[in-house]
């Protein structure tokens, strides 16, 4: 479908006047309606009811008029990020996925420092879960995540650690396992567990350590939403596995001799794809707040 063409169908449109449109677009009127009737004969409909001066959309008209501002809308766009990338200005949107506990626990003081150098970015935060966010960037939507990172990383995807996140076994301060002092993994077996869905990252870890030991454990709760997990351990519903961040004096910690387990968190991009400048100065705030100054692609 022609550019010219839809411009002028959209101005007509505005206008209700073929004549306005001619001098808004600096063309002469015959060229606007050669313009409208090349776009009718391509969709085989009829878009103007033409009554003396009146113009008006017929129904095929306003059906495309919806779609052609949308399309003329994200060229304009385009035109502006292109122009941003070739001056180096740092604006427009930027579409950023994230976990839930990585948003909250993580990436407040990068937002902050972010938001704080480059306020004509509009930044759109997408919280799903660390898998689902790996998969939408792997697609090409959207331009970044920042979260647990894959045990192996997509061939379509670059990966970015950034912080290491011990992971401690706890309970609630009423749980029978609180009273041991130096417990074994096999003590653990016996008492149910809460822990994320089977799978996640997070999952495989715990899944791991313990089959390292030949224990095989019972879990009668799980969620992806850590925040669920650990008000559910602190009611003494069962005991989990909980990234160190989320551990406070309502939880006991125990120190399960022969069991060290972590995990990484980290930005994800889509490989062979040019970022934006916006997303190249995420990435580099990320850099900034990372465990160590240098970060370095994996993948």
């Amino acid at each position: 479908m022609n550019l010219a063409h839809l411009q002028a169908f959209t101005s007509v449109a505005e206008h209700g006047s073929f004549s306005l449109a001619a001098e808004t677009l600096h063309l002469t009127q015959p060229a606007v309606s050669k313009r409208i009737v090349a776009l009718e004969e391509e969709l085989d409909a009829r878009l103007f009811d033409r009554g003396g001066r009146e113009v008006r959309l017929t129904e095929a008209g306003r059906v495309l008029l919806e779609h052609a501002q949308r399309a003329l809308d994200e060229l304009d766009a385009a035109r502006h990020s292109i122009h941003d990338l070739a001056t180096g200005d740092i604006r427009g949107r930027l579409v950023v996925a994230t976990s839930h506990h990585v948003g909250l626990r993580r990436l407040p003081p990068v937002l902050t420092a972010f938001k704080r150098r480059y306020p004509e970015v509009r930044l759109e935060l997408r919280f799903v879960e660390s898998e689902e966010a790996l998969a939408g960037v792997a697609a090409g939507t959207p331009e970044l995540a920042v979260i647990t990172l894959p045990r192996a990383t997509p061939p379509r995807v670059i990966a970015e650690p950034l912080w290491q996140d011990e992971l401690l076994v706890v309970c609630g301060r009423d749980h029978p396992l609180a009273t041991n002092r130096t417990p074994v993994p096999a003590d653990l077996a016996p008492y149910p567990a809460i822990l994320p869905d089977s799978g996640t990252v997070t999952r495989q870890i715990v899944h791991e350590a313990f089959a390292a030991h030949g224990i095989e454990l019972t879990v009668e709760m799980s969620t992806n939403h850590l925040e669920t997990i650990r008000m559910m351990v602190i009611l003494g519903l069962g005991w989990s596995v909980l990234p160190a961040t989320l551990v406070d004096s309502r939880l006991c910690t125990l120190p399960v001799d022969g069991l060290e387990m972590r995990r990484e968190l980290g930005a994800v991009r889509q490989r062979g794809r040019t970022l934006s400048n916006a997303g190249r100065a995420l990435l580099d705030t990320l850099a900034e707040h990372a465990d160590s100054p240098l970060v370095r692609p994996i993948g």
